[in-house]
């Protein structure tokens, strides 16, 4: 009887302790057919929640020590080889790893700093999707700290992706997930998922996709008020988008959305530091209210308060982009044809 034949594809390891701290090693070989068999090997064995949970939790010390000595770490490297299906295989490796609950928590800390570098978010585009399932089945969780936390990092990391391509988010159902969590009552998500949402509403079909899911622009109404600064921010940022396009104007316009944007420019700030903090919210409700005014009834109602928006657009101590911004806002308010 003919011997069964080793698969070709796989990486030939030790068996026992050594096999995974083999297979971490072969994957700083230079050659990628190694690092390739290396990571299928590892993707097989990472279906076995005994050995994952051994490897993290430290209940195999050689498998921990491989681990957490710079595993996940060189696993972002490899998202950036010049094989592209060493990079393919690593990002299934990392979905897998990501199922299991030990350690979750860990490998979406890794992926998230990576996805703060432009060229690692674009290695984690095609993860995106995925991302969204695992948010989603978050929502399924009991709400456990850990549990939060992860659900932070994902919308953290979907958001960075998101930035550099919205495409794979709209089209996971992005938006409706993300209203969902904008409600959240912990600020940190809620914060990360407004960010999100701002970043699915810069192209055109996440524009209308916003304007078409019920409630979601109470929802950034009222997250105008909200007590954390950058949920503010990010939630103005959102309508500052959408209201570019005429869904958008007539459905904020609706809701009375100037008036609160009004007032988030009333408010004075003395100290530098705060100032400095909603720097970024006081522009981007400026640009909302010139996207505004370029609808008659909205240029008809902000005409009522251009005082406040020339004294923005000529204070000496303002921040010179918030008083080009202000000025912009002016000169569409008093234009006539």
């Amino acid at each position: 009887m003919a011997g069964v034949r080793a698969d070709p594809t796989w990486a030939p390891v030790a068996f026992g302790r050594r096999a995974v701290p083999q297979l971490f090693e072969e994957l700083q070989k230079p050659e990628p057919g190694r690092r390739l068999r290396a990571l299928a090997s590892l993707c097989d064995l990472v279906h076995d929640p005994e050995l994952l949970y051994q490897a993290v939790n430290g209940g195999n010390t050689e498998l921990y020590q491989a681990v957490n000595g710079g595993f996940m770490e060189q696993l972002a490297v490899l998202l950036e080889d010049e094989d592209p299906l060493v990079k393919v295989k690593t990002c299934e490796l990392l979905h897998q790893l990501t199922a299991h609950s030990a350690g979750r928590t860990s490998v979406h800390r890794v992926l998230n700093r990576l996805a703060l570098l432009p060229a690692g978010a674009e290695s984690l585009l095609s993860l995106v999707p995925k991302l969204m399932l695992k948010l989603r089945h978050e929502e399924d969780e009991e709400e456990e700290e850990e549990e939060e936390e992860v659900q932070v990092l994902l919308l953290s990391t979907i958001a960075c992706c998101s930035r550099l391509d919205a495409q794979p988010s709209l089209s996971s159902d992005g938006v409706s997930l993300l209203r969902r969590k904008l409600s959240h009552r912990r600020p940190d998500i809620r914060r990360e998922a407004a960010a999100a949402m701002m970043a699915l509403s810069v192209p055109v079909d996440g524009k209308r996709q916003v304007c078409e899911e019920e409630e979601l622009l109470p929802v950034l109404l009222h997250l105008l008020q909200d007590e954390d600064v950058d949920v503010r921010t990010n939630a103005a940022g959102v309508i500052m988008n959408v209201a570019i396009i005429t869904a958008g104007k007539q459905r904020c316009l609706g809701l009375d959305v100037i008036t609160v944007l009004l007032s988030l420019l009333s408010e004075e700030e003395q100290e530098e530091e705060k100032r400095r903090r909603r720097k970024a919210l006081v522009v981007y409700s400026l640009r909302a209210l010139t996207a505004l005014a370029e609808a008659p009834d909205g240029r008809h109602l902000l005409l009522e308060h251009l005082p406040l928006l020339v004294r923005r657009s000529q204070d000496a101590e303002e921040d010179q982009e918030v008083r080009r911004a202000a000025q912009t806002a002016v000169e569409v308010v008093t234009w006539t044809p």
